[in-house]
């Protein structure tokens, strides 16, 4: 690891202690982050969990595989009431060059052992915290290990972190805006597309069930809907239903064709945002989803928001009958996602981490 400091605008070689081709929210703001990074000309360097002890996390499986900056040398926590268990290979980590050494912290993050090995990292280089954990007792962490805290916005601070000088806000990424007109197979020309993917538990679709098949005596719809992990079980003339884990570009590929994204998730205390939206707003494809948390800090612009919510059925299906039949409001929905993708992207968030991590070496330098 490199003890000596860098002149600020230099490029840079940041290390991540993250997952990693994964499908999960942690994964994909490392990746989105990085691969930014790497296309500005910096380095990366990525310690990532073993896949046996991250899959046993059910929202955690590798999409592809890894690339030659990545190292495989730390075991995740077991799932269950209580944590137990975890483990680093410290001299991975000790042995490497960075200049910046980035922990994305999650629930399951062995942070015991990396505990220990800050403050090493940290007489070297500065440490940054990512929190992706939604309540002050999951966050393990002592923010005192690190010389800045990242959360994505306002209500972690106080809901998950104290507020220090240390906290800054620094949105999750989105991926860009990237729309195509793809023509239609024939059997979907003059139907209304639904389409809904991933690996939500099955209960998470039954406002959707119910309220497309009310909608289906009065309009020619389809519901596509592509698991990764075991089928809707449930039979409808209107249903297509397959398992496939999507890349990215297959993802877009469904998303541009349809007319709607039905977007599944569950009720929770806790704060949190949606990486599946950071994922596919871009698209521009109108989203639905229950108003969770997951959605409460989204700002309106012009009155509509980019993801549009609701808090029961009937709402649902107001919402879903005004984008079947109203052209400017779908329009007005494309605007207001277009403009969220554009404020919070992943070339804006990667110019708020380096400036961040100049002023980290900055100080640095004036201290020495």
């Amino acid at each position: 690891m490199r003890s000596y400091s860098v002149d600020v605008g230099d490029r840079l070689t940041i290390g991540f202690l993250t997952r990693w081709n994964a499908t999960c929210g942690v994964s994909l703001h490392a990746e989105l982050l990085g691969r930014e990074l790497l296309q500005r000309g910096h380095q990366i360097r990525v310690f990532a969990p073993t896949v046996e002890s991250a899959d046993r996390w059910w929202h955690h499986r590798i999409i592809q595989p890894d690339e030659d900056f990545v190292i495989r040398c730390y075991e995740e926590a077991e799932p269950g009431a209580v944590l137990r268990g975890g483990s680093v290979d410290a001299e991975w980590i000790l042995s490497s060059d960075f200049d910046v050494f980035v922990v994305e912290s999650y629930i399951s993050i062995p942070y015991e052992a990396v505990s220990r090995i800050l403050p090493k990292i940290r007489a070297r280089v500065p440490t940054v915290l990512v929190v992706h954990e939604g309540a002050a007792e999951d966050l393990r962490f002592d923010q005192e290990l690190f010389d800045a805290v990242v959360v994505f916005d306002r209500r972690y601070i106080g809901e998950v972190v104290e507020y220090t000088e240390r906290v800054r806000i620094i949105p999750y990424p989105c991926c860009p805006v990237h729309r195509e007109e793809r023509p239609r197979p024939p059997e979907l020309q003059g139907r209304m597309l639904f389409f809904s993917f991933g690996r939500q538990p099955v209960r998470e679709y039954t406002d959707f069930l119910g309220v497309l098949e009310r909608l289906s005596s009065r309009y020619d719809l389809l519901y596509w809907i592509v698991r990764s992990n075991g089928l809707v079980p449930v039979k409808k003339r209107w249903i297509v239903q397959w398992a496939e884990r999507l890349s990215l570009d297959k993802l877009y590929e469904y998303l541009w064709i349809a007319d709607v994204h039905l977007l599944p998730k569950g009720a929770t205390r806790k704060v949190v945002v949606s990486s599946t939206v950071a994922q596919t707003l871009g698209a521009l494809t109108p989203t639905v989803a229950p108003a969770t948390r997951h959605f409460e800090a989204f700002p309106a612009y012009d009155g509509v928001k980019p993801v549009l919510t609701y808090r029961n059925q009937e709402e649902l299906e107001q919402l879903l009958v005004r984008l079947v039949e109203d052209r400017e409001f779908r329009q007005q929905v494309v605007r207001a996602a277009e403009r969220y993708v554009q404020e919070n992207s992943v070339e804006v968030v990667a110019d708020a981490f380096l400036k961040l991590f100049d002023e980290l070496l900055s100080a640095r330098q004036i201290a020495t």
